[in-house]
């Protein structure tokens, strides 16, 4: 068995271009030749199973998700309920106003996101959504 160990925001000591310096992963994740990680897509779209390819460029990091392309307050005023229930077809999931926020709609397209990233990673395993919770 393969445990993934990821995680993402956060600071540490690190050592690049010669120098050791902080580095701080703000929506990102290590990304060194060989690690192992997780790039998560909304509660509607799949997610990843990545090992990093180490580029020193990117301070051997990759983004820990797609990413959002519209805030929380746009996505509560230009989506509703019944569009939460279509794209998150399939998936087991509120689909309440509650987490209308995190609507799929409201974040970028996760093979997009994937492909400007494969000089950072590669894809080990794809993994399908059914089961996403949200408090």
């Amino acid at each position: 068995m393969t445990v993934v160990n990821c995680h993402h925001n956060y600071v540490e000591r690190e050592h690049h271009f010669g120098e050791n310096v902080w580095v701080t992963r703000k929506g990102a994740i290590r990304a060194r030749a060989g690690d192992l990680g997780i790039i998560l897509g909304s509660m509607g779209a799949r997610s990843f199973i990545v090992r990093g390819l180490g580029n020193p460029d990117s301070f051997c990091y990759c983004a820990h998700g797609a990413g959002r392309r519209m805030s929380r307050t746009a996505a509560e005023h230009n989506f509703t309920v019944a569009d939460l229930a279509v794209q998150t077809q399939g998936v087991i999931c509120r689909k309440d106003k509650g987490v209308l926020d995190e609507i799929p709609g409201a974040y970028k397209d996760i093979d997009q996101v994937m492909v400007n990233q494969s000089d950072l990673v590669e894809v080990v395993h794809t993994l399908k959504q059914v089961v996403c919770v949200k408090g």
